[in-house]
């Protein structure tokens, strides 16, 4: 398995792209750390893991306050010790024309989208580094090259592509990778309550023609976390069926 025994810590857990990689972790011998704002969110991923014989703990945080993410990653220590990996997946959307977007939508989404991946990092990176070995993988998006109606998802995404940068430089030396996934078009519960004739438009401009899966982006995430990708760090890979080809 490729990550047995590796303590994984993953935001934004209780559903989608969160909730794939917590199981798929799980299923390759991490032992996982189910985080989300919401605690019945957790809770519930974290039981069905355990139910599958794996192991996890739900950890309710809200990733955009550093009180709340120092608790709980003193709660994942004081569990297993230390965390190997950590997947920074918490994310939200806020979305508005530029004219009509308020001085709040941009704050909560640059809070949690940026500043949460930033107060994940800063609280597990130096137990990484003592170590010798740790793995930090971000979520960007095809977003952060800019789409009408997101600027702060966009600008949100791109600092998180400038964040996985540099860190991965100041980290590389310690045994520690960072890297980001960017997903395109992924089937989660909140595409899935788009109207179908506005997920068809969507579709129509991807080169593979289908949306992504949640287990897709989770693949990715584990390959990133394993041993295997011990020499790619500072990189953002697009999953996406081709539709940034070009740009």
């Amino acid at each position: 398995m490729r990550l047995a025994e590796r303590v994984a810590l993953i935001t934004g857990a209780g559903s989608g792209i969160g909730e794939a990689t917590a199981r798929r972790f799980a299923r390759e011998g991490a032992r996982v750390a189910v985080n989300d704002a919401e605690a019945s969110r957790a809770k519930r991923v974290a039981e069905g893991i355990l139910a599958d014989g794996g192991r996890a703990i739900a950890v309710e945080a809200d990733v955009a306050r550093a009180a709340e993410v120092d608790s709980a990653v003193r709660r994942v220590l004081e569990e297993w010790g230390r965390v190997d990996v950590l997947v920074n997946n918490a994310g939200i959307t806020r979305d508005a024309m530029l004219a009509k977007m308020t001085e709040e939508q941009w704050d909560e989404v640059l809070a949690v989208n940026l500043k949460g991946a930033f107060l994940c990092a800063r609280a597990v990176l130096p137990g990484m580094r003592e170590r010798g070995w740790g793995r930090v993988v971000n979520t960007a998006s095809v977003g952060a090259l800019g789409n009408i109606g997101q600027a702060n998802y966009a600008a949100s995404k791109a600092g998180v592509i400038g964040l996985t940068r540099t860190l991965a430089l100041e980290y590389a030396r310690y045994g520690v990778t960072v890297n980001a996934v960017a997903p395109g078009a992924t089937l989660t519960p909140m595409l899935a309550a788009v109207p179908d004739q506005v997920r068809e438009k969507i579709v129509a401009r991807i080169p593979a023609a289908r949306l992504a899966s949640p287990d897709e982006v989770a693949a990715l995430h584990c390959f990133l976390a394993s041993e295997e990708a011990g020499y790619i760090t500072g990189q953002v890979i697009f999953i996406d069926g081709g539709l940034t080809v070009g740009i």
